[in-house]
């Protein structure tokens, strides 16, 4: 994970003694965002953020004000984003929604994400109204239950420190299936997929839109140590520098992410100081949920 994709996994503030449930409520809040304007909104960054806002973080927040200007009964599909500049966490950021069509079954919307005058975050968003058709998916992997499996601080050991997980209570709930990249950097092996099961750590509103803005602030966290894991590297441990430059979702059957769910990811290429990753997301039922694509910026000293 990237430093702010770190800070995401292991809280929200750096307060002691506080259950799941609080933390998860407060990742809920962040993604309450304060309409100011019509088509415009405005969002904030936790107190105890890195240095630059996580990119899960902002994706979230402009999916949820797109989808605030698009009537209920139509479902997000996918979505398509740029990371244009850092994220200054220690000032709002302003959501700015264009609404680029209202078709009969579709819905599009653009947001643009700004601070200090300048657009860091574009997304574009499509919607659809529920509407039966063909059907077919590929299985899921087999791979043990989650709660068979080391929470994150369990599986970090002797690594935590180095790579800030510390206990505390999380948004998130990673559970690693296969043994973490910062595992496998020193035992040599070089794994083609990097699998974890993930579920918001507490219980969510019954709001479908938010579950999926749910999931989208959790499919930055782990995906680009897919690509670093193929190279035997990994963010604190070696002098890595990495930052997501696009990202790509598309939404496939509906989900509650305060449920398990397996994230499968891999690298197919890397190049040019870039790195490409793919990732699919099953429920723990077996229904293939969700799919992602990222680019990310990956210089290794």
């Amino acid at each position: 994970m990237t430093e702010a994709a770190r800070e995401a996994a292991t809280g929200l503030d750096s307060e002691q003694g506080i259950g799941g449930q609080t933390v998860l409520d407060r990742l809920v809040a962040l993604l309450d965002l304060e309409k100011i304007e019509e088509n415009i909104f405005r969002g904030v960054s936790p107190p105890h953020s890195p240095v630059r806002v996580f990119g899960g973080q902002v994706a979230g927040q402009a999916l949820v004000a797109a989808g605030r200007t698009v009537p209920p009964e139509r479902q997000v599909h996918s979505l398509h984003a740029y990371f244009i500049r850092s994220g200054d966490p220690s000032v709002p950021i302003v959501y700015e929604v264009d609404r680029i069509r209202d078709g009969r079954s579709f819905t599009t919307r653009r947001a643009v994400a700004i601070q200090h005058g300048k657009a860091i975050f574009a997304l574009s968003a499509s919607f659809q109204k529920e509407e039966p058709g063909l059907e077919h998916a590929e299985p899921m992997p087999d791979v043990p239950d989650p709660e068979s499996l080391p929470t994150l601080p369990e599986r970090a050991g002797p690594y935590a420190e180095r790579l800030g997980l510390r206990s505390r209570p999380r948004p998130i709930d990673i559970r690693y299936v296969n043994d973490p990249p910062w595992v496998t950097r020193d035992t040599g092996e070089r794994p083609a997929r990097n699998q974890v099961w993930m579920r918001a750590d507490g219980v969510l509103p019954d709001e479908r839109l938010l579950h999926v803005c749910v999931l989208t602030y959790a499919s930055d966290m782990t995906l680009l140590d897919s690509v670093l894991a193929r190279h035997g590297v990994y963010w604190d441990l070696d002098r890595v520098i990495g930052a997501s430059l696009d990202h790509a979702l598309w939404f496939h059957r509906p989900f509650r992410a305060d449920e398990w769910f397996l994230y499968d990811s891999a690298s197919p290429t890397a190049s040019g100081a870039r790195g490409l990753a793919t990732g699919r997301f099953f429920a723990a039922d077996g229904r293939h949920i969700a799919t992602v694509v990222q680019e990310g910026l990956l210089r290794v000293a």
